[in-house]
């Protein structure tokens, strides 16, 4: 850890991620302006009350929260319309401009619920108070808590988890303080922070080493050569996560100059000091952002290819979540590196919270929707019982009890009544399901 620490020290933060400027509002559309189709949309905006801000989430297992990102400079010079409307602390509107097949403009309205809404005037201290804070509790119930965003490239989902420093400070920073602040003498924090690029896994804090998942006999998660770095404060964890941050792979798409090319998993686990038995665990995902083809049009080879394989992935998490919410019997979170990563967060004994990113442009609203539908879909999810029970992190990881071992002289008997001892049983059914050639008879 001190080796990586120095490593960390030396090396530039990574360069700045998408510009959130707070700025005014273009003028109504209808009156001036390169879009013409949204000009309902200011003044019916313009009829709604403010949103009203709302307590802490409530504490449910799975909660799902919609940040909406302030305007930037490209889509004002550009005289875009702001398309998402934030009607309370739980519930927004996106008006959707169309036009008819007669010319006729008018705006489809899209209603949605969550358990909580942010506007862009809401900082990231304001997000992590009322929705990632409660998961801090569940570290230190032994149980596992999980924090991700997901929305398109460029809305802000790398800016909430990390932060900027001369800004505001991330979720990561702000959950770390309150764990060190709960923790007890004879309990430990070690940090772990990987990426999943291209369908594999690297080490983000061990220059960039490959990594293997594999599953154990419980069916619980486990990453072959990751490895685990003890922190002593806030400060070290801080410089860790800039570190790994900075060999993270980024590129520059259509959508977003600085986009993030992959899925970045932070772990923060609570040992017990004396065993090194995991307490509780808390884990972090900036996942990468879903992009339209025509988004990648103009890049080389290798952008589509990195964002057909984003998308592949973001489509395998989206087939389990309609997997929980339908009831079936078998979800594939084998589909991809991510979703076997992310089994943790919807079975078990955990609690997830998914902060869903989008943006209130009139050209994203496509984006915006289709984000939101699924940030939908994951609030709707069954709070049916888990095959695994509602069991802490540290029973998951036990030595599973040892299996009862049949006698061999044990005695089975037929529909009949009739006994066998076991290899009699088996050839007696054999023998019942031949069916003889017609004009025979079965020997007796």
């Amino acid at each position: 850890s001190s080796a990586v620490l120095q490593r960390a020290n030396s090396m530039p933060t990574r360069g700045k991620r998408m510009s959130q400027t707070k700025v005014t509002y273009p003028p109504d559309p209808g009156t001036k302006g390169p879009t013409p189709v949204a000009a309902p949309i200011p003044s019916f905006k313009a009829s709604r009350p403010q949103a009203k801000r709302n307590q802490k989430m409530t504490s449910s297992r799975i909660c799902v929260a919609v940040r909406k990102r302030p305007m930037n400079r490209n889509e004002v010079s550009r005289n875009e319309s702001d398309v998402c409307r934030i009607d309370s602390a739980t519930q927004l509107m996106i008006l959707e401009p169309k036009v008819k097949v007669d010319l006729t403009r008018y705006t489809e309205k899209h209603a949605f619920v969550f358990d909580e809404v942010f506007d862009e005037n809401d900082t990231n201290e304001d997000i992590y108070e009322r929705a990632a804070k409660p998961l801090v509790d569940t570290v230190f119930d032994k149980g596992s808590a999980t924090c991700f965003a997901y929305g398109q490239t460029g809305s802000g989902k790398t800016f909430t988890m990390m932060g900027k420093e001369e800004q505001s400070v991330g979720i990561y920073i702000q959950a770390a303080r309150d764990i060190y602040e709960r923790l007890e003498p004879h309990q430990k924090i070690v940090v772990s922070f990987f990426e999943i690029y291209a369908g594999k896994l690297y080490d983000l804090l061990n220059g960039r080493q490959k990594l293997c998942p594999r599953e154990d006999g419980k069916q619980n998660v486990c990453v072959v050569g990751l490895t685990e770095h003890e922190v002593q404060d806030t400060e070290s964890m801080m410089t860790l996560i800039e570190f790994g941050n900075s060999m993270r792979a980024s590129g520059e798409t259509g959508a977003n100059k600085d986009s993030s090319r992959s899925h970045a998993i932070l772990q923060i686990c609570v040992r017990v000091t004396k065993t090194d038995k995991i307490h509780g665990k808390f884990t972090f995902i900036d996942l990468a952002g879903s992009e339209r083809g025509a988004d990648t049009m103009d890049s080389d080879r290798q952008t589509r290819m990195e964002g057909a394989e984003i998308n592949k992935s973001l489509l395998a998490l989206k087939e389990c979540i309609r997997s929980l919410d339908q009831g079936h019997r078998h979800v594939p979170f084998r589909g991809s590196k991510l979703t076997e990563v992310l089994r943790d967060s919807f079975i078990g004994n955990c609690r997830t919270v998914m902060i869903a990113n989008v943006s209130p442009s009139s050209s994203s609203c496509e984006h915006t929707l289709n984000t939101l539908r699924y940030a939908d879909r994951v609030k709707e999810l069954k709070e049916g019982k888990d095959p695994r029970g509602d069991r802490s992190v540290a029973e998951d990881w036990a030595e599973p009890p040892p299996r009862p071992v049949r006698a061999a002289t044990q005695v089975r008997s037929d529909a009949a009544g009739a006994q066998y001892p076991p290899r009699a049983a088996t050839q007696a059914r054999r023998e019942k399901s031949i069916t003889p050639p017609r004009g025979m008879t079965p020997p007796k």
